[in-house]
């Protein structure tokens, strides 16, 4: 790419959003906020503007697969078509649910994705070879479906017994396929969906009502609420559950994109390992790095998917022992260092990081401070904090955000670079 750190800067700040489209103008607009923050006695540059917003680019349906913890879609965006080109490679190393990849393939990038939680593989890969509903159907009237069929734990307050039936006869079927190697792309899309359809707050879902999907409740917490609001699981078809959610996955994908997915799949890597440690990716391959780490102990995955997990035939306590889920701010850093180091070894002269950071604990922890030096002092040159304040925490003074009480409302996005 040929943008150098001093083109980004130009082009930051004189960034200016009109009428949801991204704009360089030399006008009275509005454009970006510029400050200069001191972190470890060094003078860095923190750009404040509404760079995307929801209403800028309806992202892609394919997108809509619930996760905990997740970015939108526009933010990888933002970075990909500013800092690559075509043909470049993309890398997550939290890949999460692969809003990173799945964008940058969408774009025509090659793509790398890792995290150590195997949920985010069965969540990504399979949008990288979009079906179409027909074999989608036909593969689901194919399977062996037992509607006696019962799960080992007792699944009744979240499920109609005819429906537990066709979860279990699901499960097992994909159980069989993979062990006999013989799962292939309609079945992992098959998988995926319906992983995100095991339970949530409305129809849509194989379950009674319960918290928004990216949450799995207790069986006891379940109990309550099917107490409270006085209901009992009903029947849910999980076929023509599995062929709407289908649909509307992939409603307004373009030939083009399903094309360019199809391309990234076929030469992409996906890992599951600890993201200081990934010796499959080559020295110097990476174009662009963006990416979201864990943030302290924030989030517990093991409590929030133990029934993906449980579908899926994964050890969720042993999947959360491998998480790392640091409780203070000096075991953060120290494994982000080291997650830097990595990142500096892959990344190409020339090439690019965004670490999308947030405010925790209220707002007075602002890991962005705490990220810098740890780029640096892996070899990074930090362009400068990007921080996308959304439009909801706009005040009439624009650096409110700073003592912003719910930090996590804005995206801080440090910016480094790798030197040629």
């Amino acid at each position: 790419m040929s943008l150098n750190s001093r083109d980004v800067i130009t082009y930051i700040k004189e960034f200016t959003l009109v009428e949801g489209e991204n704009i360089n103008l030399f006008e009275d607009i509005p454009s970006t906020e510029v400050e200069h923050v001191e972190i470890n006695k060094m003078k860095i540059q923190r750009f404040v503007n509404e760079f995307w917003t929801s209403k800028q680019r309806q992202a892609s349906p394919l997108h809509e697969v619930s996760y905990r913890a997740c970015f939108k879609p526009q933010l990888p965006r933002f970075f990909i078509n500013l800092l690559t080109e075509e043909g470049d490679r993309v890398y997550d190393p939290f890949s999460g649910r692969g809003t990173t990849v799945v964008e940058a393939g969408m774009l025509g990038r090659k793509i790398i994705s890792n995290d150590i939680n195997p949920l985010s593989q069965i969540l990504t890969m399979p949008r990288f070879f979009v079906p179409d509903i027909k074999t989608v159907a036909e593969r689901l009237n194919k399977i062996p479906y037992k509607k006696d069929a019962r799960a080992e734990i007792d699944l009744s307050m979240f499920y109609h017994h005819e429906t537990e039936g066709e979860i279990v006869s699901l499960k097992n079927y994909l159980i069989e396929r993979s062990l006999a190697k013989k799962e292939d792309p309609v079945d992992s899309w098959i998988r995926m969906v319906a992983t995100n359809r095991l339970t949530g707050h409305s129809p849509g879902f194989f379950s009674v009502y319960t918290l928004p999907p990216n949450q799995a409740v207790t069986p006891d917490r379940q109990i309550k609420i099917n107490t409270n609001r006085n209901q009992k699981p009903e029947y849910r078809d999980t076929k023509k559950l599995i062929i709407k959610k289908t649909k509307s996955l992939i409603r307004k994908l373009k030939k083009t994109e399903i094309k360019n997915l199809y391309n990234a799949g076929r030469d992409s890597l996906h890992l599951t390992k600890d993201a200081r440690n990934t010796s499959e990716i080559p020295d110097e391959s990476i174009s662009l790095t963006v990416t979201s780490p864990p943030f302290l102990d924030v989030v517990q995955y093991d409590k929030d998917n133990w029934l993906r997990c449980w579908f899926n035939n994964i050890d969720a306590k042993k999947i959360a022992k491998n998480i790392t889920m640091s409780k203070t701010i000096d075991e953060w850093s120290a494994v982000m260092q080291y997650v830097f180091l990595e990142l500096y070894r892959i990344t190409k002269k020339g090439g690019w990081v965004a670490f999308e950071v947030g405010e925790v604990k209220g707002g007075k922890i602002k890991l962005d401070e705490y990220v810098v030096p740890l780029g640096i002092t892996a070899g990074f040159s930090c362009v400068g904090i990007l921080v996308n304040l959304q439009e909801f925490t706009k005040t009439s003074n624009i650096w409110g955000v700073k003592n912003n009480k719910s930090g996590t409302n804005t995206n801080r996005i440090v910016m480094f670079i790798k030197d040629s």
